[in-house]
């Protein structure tokens, strides 16, 4: 120890000494919690996932169907396009296949959760009689993937569909998105769409 921290230890008090022993275990626990208060908490990653789909606004992406149960399904050997659509409180996702434009992807963070809707319309913009589908995203998404569990509007607008898992994806460069669409715990349909510019 260093002559000078010796002579300035020995000339305190008893008492000061004291007084400055009975300090330090809140001065600990002030630092500690100074430490705490500045961490940032985790982001949750729903709130990860619509970052991800609002940076992606005015993107438009296109491919096809990559896999289908039904080999006769509407959408096989047709052009797949969507758009990213940013607005306040929603990421919209009109959906066109072929010439078809009826089908568009709602994605919205309410207080319970994230939310996946299929808003499906005839050409004057009147609502399909199923319309309106989806569900929240189940626990282990990131902000890059999530899976929705078909809700119970679901289940009863759909027959069959009490356990769809509809499964939207963004590779990490957000090149890709991919849309699948599980029943059963099988396989039923997956899109494979690529950004495109203009």
């Amino acid at each position: 120890m260093r002559p000078g921290l010796l002579c300035y230890s020995h000339s305190l008090s008893n008492k000061q000494q004291a007084d400055m022993t009975s300090l330090l275990p809140a001065l600990a626990t002030a630092v500690l919690l100074a430490g705490c208060a500045t961490a940032p908490p985790p982001l949750d990653a729903r709130d990860g996932f619509m970052a991800t789909l609002k940076g992606m606004c005015g993107q438009r992406f296109e491919g096809a169907l990559s896999y289908a149960i039904d080999p006769n399904s509407e959408f096989a050997n047709k052009t797949i396009s969507t758009e990213v659509v940013c607005t306040a409180d929603a990421v919209r996702m009109p959906v066109q296949v072929g010439e078809n434009r009826s089908r568009t992807w709602i994605f919205t963070r309410p207080p319970a959760g994230l939310e996946l809707r299929h808003d499906h319309r005839h050409p004057d913009g009147t609502p399909d009689t199923v319309t309106m589908y989806g569900g929240m995203a189940k626990e282990g998404g990131s902000a890059r993937s999530q899976a929705f569990l078909a809700d119970a509007y679901t289940a009863k607008l759909v027959p069959g569909a009490e356990t769809n898992v509809w499964t939207v994806s963004l590779s990490q460069d957000g090149s890709v998105l991919t849309y699948r669409l599980d029943r059963h715990d099988k396989p039923r349909a997956e899109f494979v769409l690529k950004r495109v510019s203009g």
